[in-house]
């Protein structure tokens, strides 16, 4: 993984990919390389439509166009899991020797129109997120950009860089059993599927999606927990950013793979912010205070979204990584 960022405030979009490119010791995006945008699609240039009005403009919000100049590219869709589905497509493309290097980015802006269809179906707490909560009330929605660069690690240690962390395995699933609701049993097979493709016996972390809903919470707690049991695990530490940043929706899959990535680097693992009284658990816990861990080298991200689109994707140290 090259380079990884996210930023928040106008723009923010251009300003996440500026970050990755700085961060992968890229001068720009490469001619050659996949360009995966994720969430709200461009209105094309010559579509005979009539002018966007101010509202319809917000809806689109910021985007990272302006500094990308893709050779190819390609939008995704994936409700709020769309991010890691982005990172599972542009880690299939790397390969298959498709592509040289792979860019990921988006961003999500305020709008009318997506607070709406949230606060529609009763999803938004009018406080603050409390994700794993148990007086939680749904989400706190947020705004963002975020951006990965993907290479393979030789060709990245060719170019000086250390190759230090791993997309190591991705599990992505479409069961749209419930349009809203979370299916424990989808999420813990993407978690299973993920670890199989890192070949990864354990975890160390848990970056979950938990956005604050009631229900939503407990089906992937439920999820995790089942995994940890068929694999034997205890303890394993889960925790969500939530709390802190709001659900950046189809983008909020970056900003955990941030997380993670600062976790493997420095071995500290964040608590969840607004958790005071955590949900009970067995085999995981709930952090509510930052704690060192050692060794951090296997961590997993989660990310669903509506119509069952669920996602997660296991991140490893370099040193801990398959051939």
């Amino acid at each position: 993984m090259g380079g990884l960022a996210c930023a928040s405030g106008g723009w923010c979009g251009s300003a996440a990919v500026g970050e990755a490119l700085r961060a992968a010791r890229l001068p720009a995006v490469p001619h050659d390389a996949l360009v995966v945008l994720v969430g709200q699609a461009p209105l094309p240039a010559d579509e005979p439509a009539t002018p966007l009005d101010a509202e319809e403009r917000e809806f689109l919000g910021p985007g990272p166009l302006g500094v990308l100049r893709p050779g190819k590219s390609v939008h995704l869709t994936h409700a709020c899991a769309s991010a890691l589905f982005a990172i599972a497509f542009a880690r299939e493309a790397l390969r298959e020797g498709a592509v040289p290097v792979a860019v990921v980015a988006g961003a999500t802006a305020l709008n009318h129109y997506e607070y709406a269809s949230m606060d529609v179906v009763r999803a938004v707490d009018r406080a603050a997120a409390r994700p794993f909560d148990k007086e939680r009330a749904g989400i706190s929605l947020g705004e963002g950009g975020g951006a990965v660069i993907l290479e393979s690690a030789q060709r990245a240690r060719a170019r000086g860089l250390a190759a230090d962390l791993v997309v190591a395995g991705c599990g992505t699933r479409v069961a749209a059993a419930k349009s809203v609701a979370s299916d424990e049993t989808s999420v813990a097979d993407c978690l299973r599927e993920a670890m199989s493709d890192a070949g990864a016996d354990h975890l160390d972390h848990v970056h979950a999606h938990a956005t604050g809903t009631p229900q939503g919470d407990t089906a992937e707690l439920r999820a995790i927990e089942a995994v940890a049991a068929q694999a034997s695990l205890r303890d394993v530490p889960v925790s969500s950013h939530k709390g802190a940043i709001g659900h950046l929706l189809h983008i909020s899959g970056a900003v955990g793979l941030a997380a993670v990535s600062q976790s493997l680097r420095t071995g500290i693992i964040p608590p969840t912010a607004g958790l005071v009284t955590p949900e009970a658990t067995h085999r995981v816990r709930l952090p509510l205070v930052s704690e060192h861990a050692s060794p951090l080298t296997v961590v997993a991200v989660n990310s669903f979204g509506f119509g069952g689109n669920n996602a997660s994707v296991v991140l490893r140290t370099g040193a801990s990584s398959r051939p």
